[in-house]
């Protein structure tokens, strides 16, 4: 081979995989984020575990392949305000899994059977008592969006989540809601696929650009 093409030729190589790395690096992964527990000595150095299992799940669990950690059986005060158009009720489905650990009842490490003794705190302790949260497992769709006047049409207003190489466009209805109803998993990516650096939101908040995703204001 031509020494001068062979050393072009490792040229572009070099420039192709450090394009690729960099586009590997920019991927999010929920590694190394907060719900990454393969750090703390109840793990057992796994990451999944504390939520799935591959052997012994809780099928009973329909809104989360093979279940594995303790769910919570509280009874939730839920958000009020005199402009509140949407009708709520207790939560339900994906969010009750993540208030499987957030409402601060069951310990993060009560998984695989086992009842532990490391409880959530802090900030991210969101309940029982919701009313100092935003509202979810509420319908939103056109009629609320009419009704309330300052919410966006979920049907036709589109946003886009995530940051750098993952990204996904599409309607409010279509990208963040779940069966029409808003769910902490709206704002929130328990994976990290889509990442904006804090709190695993989907969009970002700087500029306030999470909330007027469906606020018009």
């Amino acid at each position: 081979m031509n020494v001068r093409f062979a050393r072009l030729l490792g040229r572009c190589l070099g420039t192709a995989l450090l394009i690729l790395g960099a586009g590997a690096a920019s991927a999010a992964t929920i590694a190394g984020s907060a719900h990454d527990f393969s750090v703390q000595g109840w793990s057992g150095g796994q990451i999944c575990l504390p939520c799935h299992t591959p052997h012994r799940a809780n099928t009973t669990v329909a809104d989360a392949p093979l279940w594995n950690h303790a769910l919570s059986t509280a009874v939730y005060t839920l958000y009020t305000s005199p402009t509140l158009n949407a009708v709520l009720a207790q939560p339900g489905g994906g969010s009750k899994l993540c208030l499987s650990c957030h409402d601060g009842t069951v310990a993060i490490n009560s998984f695989g059977g086992s009842t532990g003794t490391n409880f959530i705190g802090g900030r991210d302790k969101v309940g029982p008592d919701m009313r100092g949260e935003h509202p979810i497992g509420f319908t939103y769709d056109t009629t609320l969006a009419t009704n309330d006047g300052s919410l966006k049409n979920p049907a036709t207003a589109t946003v886009t989540i995530g940051a750098g190489a993952q990204t996904k466009t599409g309607t409010i209805a279509a990208t963040v809601l779940y069966g029409d109803k808003l769910e902490c998993a709206s704002c929130h990516d328990v994976h990290n696929t889509f990442t904006n650096g804090e709190k695993l939101l989907k969009v970002t908040s700087a500029g306030s650009a999470i909330c007027i995703t469906c606020h018009s204001k």
